[in-house]
């Protein structure tokens, strides 16, 4: 047992996986090398064929990403966890490891993008069956789960209308169908949501959200049990090569010790946002997990520990309201990102999940009416006010 098994979340964000060197450096230390040397050729073979533990090559394992990984492993209540040079490097990854061709995934409908992407178009290419469900919908998971699975992919809550899956439920027809259970929880972040008590297998993360939070870097991450880690997921690492570069790796570990604040002061914003948006007559309706009218409370509240820093709404005049209210904003940014300390503005339907099609899009509740609203750290009553005055420009 660590000395940080025991500690509250906010604490682990500060202090778990940290290793010194003999300079006794309080922050962590920044190794922005290739590759590391060897005593001799002998303690290089040694290391080759695992009889010793050293770092070889930072493609493998580097001190700083190690750090990183630790401390994320610690605060998502994981075994092992990599850490990948992008979140959809962490996806593709965990999804990639294992698979084979013949075998089949099913996946929730409502994913990012790229996500969508991979399961609809990629994993087709090399033989593997897919097969998209409506994530609240149980009839719609056992009658796809009533034959065997080698995997399940799912986002909750999802990008970028918010919609909810039962994580238990589906986790426990998964296992029966002898699937992994992957989970997207960038959304939720570790301090809102934890797949893993819920009897997910395998979380992925895009860092470059929350965990960063600043906008400055791009990371992934991807956390599981150590067995499958070890002989599924490390030989696919290892040897295809998605490793985070160090320098981003300890400006996301500088990121993680504010998480905690960032992320129970954004949520706070985004609920009161989507309680002034809701009542907007300009707006047909705004989706937040906490509200009255989410259709799926219940279940957020049963999953998560607060709603979380996204809220997405639908404008009455399409297209042309969502991108006069976007082009108004003056302090809210039109950008694709999420998790920064900036209100980030989105529209969907001609970014995020443009590729998916207007027929997958209207399947999913995307409309061209439709933008999803990254809250940040500014006042919540400026941002109100910035809606305000954008609103009033709308139609």
């Amino acid at each position: 047992m660590s000395d940080t098994d025991n500690q509250r979340l906010a604490t682990k964000l500060i202090h778990a996986g940290r290793i010194r060197t003999n300079l006794d450096e309080n922050a962590e230390a920044l190794f922005l090398t290739s590759g590391f040397a060897y005593e001799s050729a002998g303690m290089a073979e040694a290391v080759f064929a695992n009889q010793i533990q050293h770092y070889q090559y930072s493609r493998f394992a580097n001190p700083t990403v190690s750090m990183l990984e630790q401390k994320l492993a610690a605060i998502e209540g994981a075994e092992v966890c990599r850490c990948t040079a992008t979140g959809m490097a962490a996806v593709s990854s965990a999804m990639l490891a294992g698979l084979k061709t013949g075998e089949r995934v099913v996946a929730a409908r409502a994913l990012f993008g790229s996500c969508h992407w991979i399961v609809s178009t990629l994993l087709p290419q090399y033989g593997i069956v897919t097969e998209f469900v409506d994530g609240a919908d149980m009839t719609a998971w056992a009658r796809a789960l009533a034959t065997p699975a080698a995997m399940v992919l799912l986002e909750t809550p999802s990008n970028p209308m918010l919609d909810m899956v039962d994580l238990r439920a589906v986790c426990d027809l998964a296992h029966a169908a002898g699937a992994l259970v992957v989970v997207d929880n960038v959304f939720a972040t570790p301090l809102l949501q934890r797949p893993l008590e819920f009897g997910a297998d395998v979380v992925v993360y895009s860092a470059t959200k929350h965990m960063d939070g600043q906008g400055r870097v791009l990371g992934g991450a991807v956390l599981g049990p150590k067995q499958w880690m070890e002989e599924v997921f490390q030989p696919f690492f290892r040897n295809t090569g998605p490793a985070l570069s160090p320098f981003n790796a300890w400006v996301i570990l500088k990121g993680l010790e504010t998480m905690a604040l960032r992320v129970k002061a954004q949520s706070a914003s985004a609920e009161a946002i989507a309680v002034f948006l809701e009542q907007s007559p300009k707006v047909s309706r705004a989706l937040y997990p906490t509200l009255a009218s989410h259709p799926q409370r219940e279940l957020a509240m049963r999953q998560m520990s607060g709603g979380g820093t996204m809220v997405t709404f639908e404008l009455k005049g399409g297209k042309a309201a969502a991108f006069a209210l976007m082009n108004a904003f003056k302090i809210i940014t039109i950008s694709n990102n999420l998790g920064d300390t900036k209100s980030l503005a989105t529209h969907p339907a001609t970014t995020t999940h443009m590729r998916i099609g207007p027929q997958e899009r209207a399947r999913l509740g995307i409309s061209d009416g439709t933008v999803r609203l990254s809250v940040g750290l500014e006042d919540p009553a400026d941002l109100i006010d910035d809606l305000t005055q954008a609103l009033a420009r709308v139609g």
